[in-house]
C-alpha cells in the first residue's frame, strides 16, 4: 500500500489555532507579539520568505517586519542593528535572515542575535543548550516542524528507534539530530557524501533528509515501513521539489511528507509560535 501521508497543512492548521489564541490573550493585555527580520541587501528568495512570514503573521495576530540594511553593510553596521533590537522592548523575536552577502560571515554574526529574542535559534548559545539538553531558549523552527510531524506520526514515541539523520547543518541536521537523540532514539548522522548511503538509510526506521539534493533518497534507499521526512525543498524546471523522490518511496514507505505540503507548512507556524512564546516569557 503507498505510504500514509504526514499532512503539514493540516498541522500547521492545528498549530495556527494554538499560536492565535495564545496571541489574542497578549493582546487582551495590550501586548502585540512583534518579529523583526533584519535583511542585508535584497535577496530575492529572502524578500519572498518574509512576505510569506507577514502574511502567515497575519492569521496568528503576531506583527512582522522587515529592518533592511544595505547590501554593503559591514559586520559593525549588522551588530549595532542587532543590539538595538535587542534592547527595543516592543520586539519580542529577531530573525538574521540568510543568505548573507558574501563580505559577511554569518558564523562570526551569529552570536549577536539577542538570545532571549532568537527565534530560529541561529545563535550559538542556543545551539549550545540544544547539545547540553539544558534547553535552549528556543528550537529552531525548521527541526521543531520535523519533530511536531513525528509526533504525529506511528513511530511516537521515538524512544529506541533507530533514525538515520541525512545532512549535517548547523541549520537543521545537527539540531535535528540532537533532538531526536533527547527523545532516546538512536541516531546515525549521515550527508551526501556518504559512502554506501543506502546501507545506513536501509537500517533505518526513520529517516530525515536535508540535503538539498533533489531526489537522493531512492526506493531501494528505503526500509519497507520506514518513516520519511523531507526537508528538501528545490525548484526543478519551475517545480519545488524535495530531497526524496517522493512517487517510488511512498510505494515502499509507511509514512512520508510530501513537498510541497509537508515540513514547510509547520515550519512557519512553529517560528511564530516561539515569537509567542518570547512575548510571554517577556511579559
Amino acid at each position: 500500500m503507498p505510504a500514509r501521508i504526514l499532512d503539514g497543512r493540516a498541522l500547521a492548521q492545528e498549530l495556527r489555532d494554538e499560536v492565535a489564541a495564545r496571541g489574542a490573550r497578549l493582546r487582551e493585555r495590550g501586548i502585540a507579539p512583534s518579529l523583526v527580520v533584519a535583511i542585508v541587501g535584497e535577496d530575492a528568495a529572502s524578500v519572498a520568505y518574509v512576505r510569506s512570514i507577514e502574511k502567515a503573521g497575519a492569521k496568528v495576530g503576531v506583527d512582522v517586519r522587515v529592518a533592511a540594511l544595505r547590501a554593503d553593510a559591514d559586520e559593525v553596521d549588522v551588530r549595532t542593528l542587532l543590539r538595538v533590537l535587542g534592547d527595543d522592548p516592543l520586539v519580542h523575536g529577531v530573525i538574521l535572515q540568510q543568505p548573507l552577502p558574501p563580505h559577511l560571515a554569518i558564523r562570526r554574526i551569529a552570536e549577536a542575535v539577542p538570545p532571549h529574542k532568537d527565534v530560529d535559534g541561529a545563535n550559538p548559545v542556543n545551539l549550545g543548550r540544544l547539545a547540553f539538553a539544558s534547553g535552549s531558549e528556543f528550537v529552531p523552527a525548521t527541526p521543531a516542524a520535523v519533530m511536531l510531524l513525528l509526533e504525529r506520526s506511528e513511530r511516537w514515541p521515538l524512544c529506541g528507534a533507530r533514525a538515520c539523520m541525512v545532512g549535517r547543518s548547523n541549520v537543521v541536521g545537527l539540531p535535528v539530530s540532537l533532538l531526536l537523540m533527547a527523545r532516546d532514539a538512536t541516531v546515525t548522522v549521515t550527508h551526501k557524501e556518504t559512502r554506501d548511503l543506502a546501507h545506513h538509510t536501509r537500517d533505518a526506521e526513520i529517516v530525515v533528509v536535508a540535503t538539498g539534493v533533489p531526489g537522493l533518497l531512492r526506493a531501494g534507499m528505503v526500509a519497507p515501513g520506514a518513516t520519511v521526512i523531507d526537508v528538501g525543498t528545490t525548484f526543478v524546471d519551475g517545480k519545488l521539489v524535495g530531497d526524496v523522490a517522493y512517487d517510488e518511496v511512498a510505494e515502499v514507505a509507511g509514512e512520508i511528507t510530501p513537498v510541497p505540503g509537508g515540513v514547510g507548512p509547520v515550519t512557519n507556524v512553529a517560528l511564530l509560535r516561539n515569537v509567542v512564546l518570547a512575548a510571554e516569557r517577556m511579559h
